[in-house]
């Protein structure tokens, strides 16, 4: 499955390898929760998935959204992990996924550059499943590799995470650092699967952390 570069991880970090990594703890702990309303059957098109992203008034003060981006990327090769080579290069970044049904909107927090994602998806259980495993194994599976993005090296390390609870179908979650000369930057991913629907939300650890069950909560609820 091919990512694009421009959104999610590799979006985002551009801005964020300009500020100091950010803290994993969160000041808020979502709640333990199982089983999402969303029929397997339900696939959704992408007007109906962008009804469901979150937007300010759900986030908070202090959350801007951002423009979408252009869809020009940088070329972009890995070094050090020949699983993500076979996926394509724009893999390693953790990029958007190519799932013909999706919305996504990304936020600024505070003024900085600290930001959050939201990524949703609809198609079948199965290929949802079978698609982002296939990416969150290869990325995991490489602890340290190297990025070279428009012609800017970017050293990664991968770590597979444990979600810390049942939430939807299927989970995967996983910590990428970005590091570029000497600034290093620590961005958390998150994604569940609940049914034909696949939420992905991406950022500062403590943001994807403070939001995700929200996030989880209105992209599941039915209409």
């Amino acid at each position: 499955m091919r990512v694009r570069v421009t959104t999610t991880i590799l979006g985002i970090t551009a801005t964020l390898l300009a500020v100091p990594a950010c803290s994993t703890d969160s000041d808020s702990a979502p709640s333990a929760r199982t089983g999402m309303p969303v029929s397997d059957a339900a696939v959704l098109s992408s007007a109906a998935l962008e009804a469901r992203l979150l937007d300010e008034s759900d986030l908070g003060s202090g959350y801007l959204r951002k423009p979408e981006p252009s869809s020009q990327h940088d070329d972009v090769t890995v070094i050090g992990c020949p699983a993500l080579n076979e996926l394509g290069g724009d893999a390693a970044t953790g990029g958007s996924l190519t799932f013909p049904r999706e919305a996504k909107a990304s936020f600024t927090f505070g003024g900085s550059a600290v930001e959050v994602s939201e990524e949703l998806y609809s198609d079948s259980a199965s290929k949802l499943s079978d698609g982002l495993d296939r990416i969150f194994e290869a990325m995991t599976g490489c602890p340290t590799y190297q990025v070279v993005a428009g012609g800017t090296p970017i050293d990664m390390a991968s770590q597979k995470l444990t979600p810390p609870r049942r939430l939807g179908d299927e989970q995967w979650s996983q910590l990428l650092t970005f590091s570029t000369g000497a600034r290093s930057t620590v961005v958390k991913q998150t994604a569940i699967r609940a049914g034909s629907l696949l939420l992905v939300v991406s950022g500062s650890p403590a943001l994807v952390d403070r939001h995700l069950d929200k996030a989880l909560d209105k992209a599941t609820a039915r209409s």
